[in-house]
């Protein structure tokens, strides 16, 4: 098979995979997150067999198809959120892996995840409480859900991590064959 058309079908089965999962966050409320993280967690599997050019355009068509086709918008709107985070990551992975040299790249590494997750957690929690919640909103519940949003950053970067390691090897195995 050509290299293109091996590219091109793989990633197209993976976004029509990813575009089910998000139209199933809306249908099956008991799951939302779990298909919604791992809707993009195949950004990540494009990103690592294919690059960031083609990760972000898989990106792309996974959000206009899944505005398209999902019930729930918002449900969407968490996914772009999921798949942003994912990008950010394996860019700033991408461009620490160009700079051998620096010391610490783990923390500035670690420091650039809670970054990246802030930056699109804090405005939506602090200028856009609605999105989240119904009603008013006392501000301790605001700490909690400041506080929550970090743990569930860290359990999503722990199965993110685990996915793209340990299953997506395994897996990748079998459809691209043994690699040395």
């Amino acid at each position: 098979m050509h290299v293109n058309a091996k590219k091109t079908a793989v990633s197209g089965l993976l976004m029509a995979l990813s575009v089910v999962l998000i139209v199933l966050s809306g249908i099956l409320d008991f799951s939302t997150l779990f298909f919604l993280a791992a809707a993009a967690f195949f950004v990540g599997i494009i990103i690592k067999e294919y690059g960031l050019g083609y990760g972000t355009a898989f990106f792309l068509g996974c959000m206009v198809l899944g505005f398209l086709l999902a019930p729930q918008k918002l449900y969407v709107l968490t996914y772009v959120m999921m798949s942003l985070y994912v990008l950010g990551i394996e860019f700033l992975w991408r461009w620490l892996g160009k700079h051998p040299d620096w010391k610490h790249r783990k923390g500035i590494f670690t420091a650039g995840k809670f970054l990246i997750f802030n930056v699109m957690y804090l405005p939506v929690l602090f200028l856009f409480p609605k999105l989240l919640f119904a009603g008013e909103i006392p501000k301790t519940m605001i700490l909690v859900f400041l506080l929550g949003g970090q743990v569930a950053l860290f359990l999503y970067d722990m199965a993110y991590e685990y996915f793209l390691v340990s299953m997506w090897s395994q897996v990748r195995d079998k459809i691209f064959g043994k690699q040395n």
